[in-house]
């Protein structure tokens, strides 16, 4: 493993974080928010002392493989997340350094879940800056870094590697051969579809702070509001916007790529866009019909249930009603839709339709071959062959996911809480949802600390595809 190529990304990762926390330094000084204020700035000189010499040290070989890929990816996470609970910790804010914790990974994973009781009593600066670390947590720090750093002209297989390791789904590919190039594509979409929801907000008569913590955790999928009630308090005209904009960053980013490239009737037939389509109008007719005659009319009943829809399938978190009360149908239909989540390459999270088609297809194959032993039947994804090692890939895969979700749930039942919520709360959190049943419908708060680390650990092992997290306690990874 090339530990010091590691602490060079380490390092620009530290530069990186020091240098988004500007803007906040900048909006608490504004606001006359003095402990926020001193926070940030002794925040920023921390990651300064520590990065410069991180990126400064040389070394002696400049590949970076699948090992040190996986655990770039993963050591920089957690490095990211602890780094940005400090603000929340030197500044008062959060009580425990294990809700700091909670707090920062819930914002990078993009999963939304909160264990604060009054969002609103937050000082300006740190709403801005958990808003943000949902958006940066969005498209993912080492894409962003790949923009800028040479690692992705000087040694695209390194690079690839932490793609990889990053991005959502069965497998990552390059959208031109230069990898910053494809890097920057992604981010440029990316930033135009922020920037279009920020201006539809605007147009809504959404205050700028707000509508610029809105875009911002709608387009990362990461569901923080600067309201105690979510959107509920927002007009219908924004619930619809947010609502769009929450289906279309579900949406695989090859989709829009191919868009701009005018190759229209290919997007279109991507199997992967069908079916996510498809579950969400389902989802959201058995929804509207359940809960018919509990809203005003019929706008409104659409209204809620696909703004929910959207909000649980591409993982956002966002909530205008507490759908923990709607009958039991529309509840069993959320708590599948949290399983699922948005498409691979996208910045939902979720296990990703394209997991759940596969395995969908590997199962009927399978009960085929039970009547014609003989036969051949292969799996074709978007008139292609999935070969039998990404099959058997995806297989595996899900096994490690249940029984994280099984092993979270267990830990985190030790606080005494009921079933439905332990078991919620997990498969929440590693599918980077927020919203839970229960006892953690609204938020977190009802966890002890070691239960908000241990959920904190499952957002980020969630967020990053489960493997660039768990190879960090093999001891075979660190063994020459």
């Amino acid at each position: 493993m090339n530990g010091r190529m590691i602490c060079n990304i380490l390092g620009m990762a530290m530069l990186a974080e020091g240098a988004f926390m500007l803007p906040a330094l900048a909006i608490s000084l504004f606001c006359g928010e003095g402990a926020a204020a001193r926070a940030f700035a002794v925040t920023v000189a921390l990651l300064l002392a520590l990065g410069l010499p991180a990126v400064r040290l040389k070394a002696r070989r400049r590949d970076l493989y699948a090992r040190s890929g996986l655990a770039a990816t993963g050591l920089t996470w957690i490095v990211l997340s602890f780094f940005g609970a400090l603000p929340f910790w030197f500044s008062g804010a959060i009580d425990s350094f294990a809700g700091c914790l909670f707090e920062t990974a819930s914002g990078f994973s993009t999963t939304g879940a909160t264990i604060l009781t009054d969002i609103e009593a937050l000082p300006m600066g740190l709403l801005y800056w958990r808003s943000f670390t949902n958006w940066l947590g969005g498209m993912g720090v080492l894409v962003f870094l790949l923009v800028l750093s040479p690692l992705a002209d000087r040694n695209s297989g390194g690079s690839m590697y932490l793609l990889r390791a990053e991005s959502p789904g069965i497998h990552a590919s390059k959208l031109v051969p230069r990898m910053n190039r494809s890097a920057s594509i992604l981010y440029m979409i990316y930033t135009a579809l922020t920037v279009l929801e920020f201006v539809l907000l605007l147009c809504g008569r959404v205050p700028v702070f707000n509508a610029v913590t809105l875009a911002f955790s709608t387009a990362g999928t990461g569901g923080f509001a600067v309201t105690n009630d979510s959107l509920a308090s927002y007009s219908p005209y924004v619930q619809w916007v947010v609502a769009a904009f929450m289906f279309l960053f579900g949406v695989n980013f090859n989709i829009y790529f191919l868009l701009l490239v005018r190759q229209v009737r290919k997007a279109a037939k991507n199997t992967e866009l069908r079916v996510y389509v498809c579950i969400t109008l389902i989802a959201a007719a058995v929804i509207f019909g359940s809960t018919w005659g509990s809203y005003s009319g019929v706008e409104e009943s659409a209204r809620t249930a696909l703004f929910q829809v959207a909000s649980i399938l591409s993982t956002t978190g966002f909530s205008t009603v507490d759908f923990s009360a709607w009958p039991e149908l529309s509840r069993t239909v959320m708590l599948l839709l949290m399983f699922v989540g948005g498409c691979a390459g996208s910045t939902a999270g979720g296990a990703k339709v394209v997991r759940i088609q596969l395995m969908f297809k590997a199962a009927r194959r399978s009960i085929y071959r039970t009547f014609h032993p003989n036969a051949v039947r292969l799996i074709h994804s978007d008139g292609e062959i999935v070969d039998r090692e990404t099959v058997s890939s995806v297989c595996e895969w899900f096994l490690l996911y249940f029984i994280i979700i099984a092993a979270s749930a267990l830990l985190i039942s030790a606080d005494g809480l009921s079933m439905e919520t332990n078991i919620t709360a997990a498969i929440s959190c590693i599918n980077n949802i927020g919203p839970a049943f229960g006892s953690a419908a609204q938020n977190y708060a009802c966890y002890s600390g070691f239960s908000q680390i241990i959920l904190s650990l499952a957002m980020l092992i969630g967020r990053l595809e489960i493997y660039p997290i768990l190879v960090l306690f093999l001891p075979a990874m660190y063994k020459k």
